[in-house]
């Protein structure tokens, strides 16, 4: 009895511990399913000690990091289907100059109210790899026919979805998007926006990354989701004491950007809860279309960028470099090196003005001459002056030789092939004596305008090649003659750091993969804001993002940007009247009277000789003198009279 009794207590004992162990194991496992389940994450700060830090802290952890379907391309074509609200609406004004900027074929249509759509194929072949909706709801509010075409075709075709959502006023402080398993909460104020370095689309932004302070605006929109298809992509922090919809849930961070990794429907998403005012959004723009482009629409990181110092010795008493201003030019750029390869200062001379400063700007000039070979160095005009006063070629000549005799006696290098005329005169609309007269002295090969084929917008300008010399299209940095100290900058200095961190400066950079910045003398002495500028500029972009940075002479810069862009070769020759600036760089005894009011075009044998004669029988109506040498009607556009330009 002994013995069974002793059976009977051992029986229940490991029923007890087999009961604890069980309960135990219970609330392990649901420990750690609820721990995954929240994809609580801790903010680091983008420092050397943050990136050490261990990454599982990081953005949303969760118990499976899922990655999408690789997207398949080739059945499209390299093209984006935007929907947008209307034709003058601002988000989408900013997601075609990025496209545009991109050199990306886009396919612009008003979103309609019921969601029709244009033909999605041509032949078998998917006409667009990218679908991008100004306004997400009017995706999701479609008509169940349109929106199973829609999808029908995005699965098929392996074409991704691009959307925002911009709150206003009026908007419900939760919706619910049909058909999507995810819940979003509108007009809430953020701070604090962290990149999460887990997520798979990103490869111009760096990660992880910290904006700290406030986000612009207090309409921002936060996504929340319980099913595996999400990730976010950026997160952000609420700002305490501001009003927040009564029904979202408590959080540590909350996802402003998200990627469907198409694990629900088969398609693969990217959401935004805002516009691109935001710098950050921009760079997410960027990397979400080359990710779900299959890397068929994206943006080399190879960034090449050329600064030009113009006017070098010119300026009026006050606004030149001294001695320390040459030393911090020559300390900044061994500091630019270090994030820029080869950096190097391009310096434009215009000799005549050589020692008309003050005592301690002549020494300044000195020691730009002792540092000569720091440097590299393009001919400015020895005057200053504009070519495009100057009516005959002989005259330009003997102001170029004056010129290249101070560099000459001065050790400046004359053999960078580069020059850059007074106000970029002559080069475009095209001064032929200017082009001869620096082929003549100065062996140039390379230039460079903004006012091709017109200074505004920007993301238009182009290259092209005339008489033998590559024209680069030459960028603004926000530093004129005028801007030397910080405190005075037009709109405060605020407005110069805004363009530096993620505004105009930075989009430049990231958009153009050649960039040639003019800045001026005057913008190195003083405050130095072009050494701020730069210095800022490039310690922004290699924190922020994975572009390299790096600096080609101009001659090798000329032929990278063609070889990039061999479309652009050829001119696109315009009527300088119609523009005021191309007007003001003309010259003088040029008017647009004698070019064409109307253009009798066609191929040969097709009848315009006949329309030609026919129209000449109007007395009001003169015609081109016939070709000296075929005696026939001049054939403008035929390769070698069309490259001589609008002036012969």
């Amino acid at each position: 009895m002994n013995l069974i009794g002793k059976l009977r207590r051992s029986f229940r004992m490991v029923v007890i511990l087999l009961a604890t162990f069980c309960l135990a194991s219970i609330v392990i496992s649901a420990y750690f399913l609820y721990t995954g389940y929240k994809q609580e994450m801790a903010l680091v700060e983008t420092t050397g000690q943050a990136e050490c830090e261990d990454l599982k802290l990081l953005p949303y952890r969760s118990a499976e990091l899922r990655t999408p379907k690789p997207i398949d391309p080739s059945r499209t074509d390299p093209t984006v289907l935007l929907f947008v609200e209307s034709q003058y609406s601002q988000l989408g004004q900013d997601i075609v100059a990025i496209l545009e900027s991109s050199k990306f074929q886009y396919h612009m249509v008003i979103a309609p109210a019921k969601g029709d759509i244009p033909p999605l194929t041509d032949n078998g072949r998917g006409k667009y790899t990218i679908v991008i909706y100004e306004n997400i709801l009017k995706y999701v509010s479609m008509d169940s026919w349109n929106r199973e075409l829609l999808e029908k075709y995005c699965v098929e075709y392996s074409v991704s979805i691009i959307g925002f959502h911009k709150a206003n006023e009026n908007s419900s402080p939760s919706t619910r998007l049909k058909g999507l398993p995810l819940q979003l909460y509108n007009n809430v104020a953020l701070r604090d926006c962290v990149v999460n370095p887990q997520s798979s689309l990103l490869r111009i932004t760096k990660a992880p990354r910290v904006e700290k302070g406030p986000l612009p605006g207090q309409d921002w929109t936060v996504f929340q989701f319980n099913h595996s298809t999400y990730q976010p992509v950026l997160l952000a922090e609420l700002q305490p004491a501001r009003p927040t919809p009564a029904t979202l849930p408590r959080a540590a961070l909350y996802a402003t950007v998200i990627q469907d990794l198409g694990l629900h429907d088969g398609i693969q998403r990217v959401l935004f809860g805002n516009n691109l005012t935001f710098w950050l959004h921009k760079l997410i723009f960027i990397d979400a279309i080359s990710f779900l482009s299959g890397k068929k629409l994206t943006l080399s990181l190879e960034r090449y960028i050329l600064v030009d110092i113009d006017d070098i010795f010119v300026g009026k008493e006050g606004t030149r470099m001294n001695i320390n201003d040459v030393k911090a030019l020559l300390e900044t750029q061994n500091l630019l090196r270090t994030q820029v390869a080869n950096f190097t200062f391009n310096l434009g001379f215009s000799g005549k003005f050589y020692h008309t400063g003050t005592e301690e700007e002549d020494e300044g000039d000195d020691l730009l001459l002792r540092s000569v070979d720091e440097f590299w160095w393009f001919p400015h005009m020895w005057s200053h002056m504009q070519p495009h006063l100057f009516h005959n070629e002989s005259s330009l000549v003997e102001q170029m030789i004056l010129n290249k005799e101070f560099a000459i006696e001065h050790g400046i290098p004359t053999g960078m092939g580069y020059a850059v005329a007074p106000h970029h005169s002559g080069v475009y609309p095209v001064h032929v004596q200017l082009y001869e007269a620096w082929k003549k002295v100065w062996h140039i090969r390379v230039t460079s305008t903004e006012e091709y084929p017109h200074l505004k917008p920007a993301r238009y300008r182009r290259g092209f090649i005339h008489n033998g010399i590559m024209v680069l299209p030459r960028q603004t940095c926000g530093l004129f003659t005028h801007t030397i100290f910080y405190k005075e900058y037009p709109g405060g200095p605020q407005e110069l750091d805004k363009s530096i961190r993620g505004g105009e400066l930075f989009l430049t950079i990231l958009l153009n993969p050649i960039s040639i910045f003019m800045t001026h003398l005057s913008n190195y002495g003083n405050d130095r804001l072009g050494l701020y500028t730069f210095a800022n500029l490039a310690s922004f972009v290699k924190s922020s993002t994975n572009l390299k940075l790096q600096t080609l002479p101009p001659v090798h810069l000329a032929q990278k940007y063609f070889e990039l862009f061999p479309e652009q070769t050829d001119p696109l020759w315009q009527n300088p009247c119609d523009d005021k600036r191309h007007r003001d760089i003309w010259s003088r005894d040029k008017t647009c009277d004698h070019l064409p009011k109307f253009l009798v075009i066609g191929p040969q044998k097709t009848g315009t000789t006949a329309l030609y004669l026919f129209l000449l029988m109007h007395p009001s109506i003169i015609s081109n003198l016939p070709s000296p040498k075929t005696f026939e009607e001049v054939q403008f556009f035929n390769g070698n009279n069309y490259h001589k330009g609008i002036d012969w």
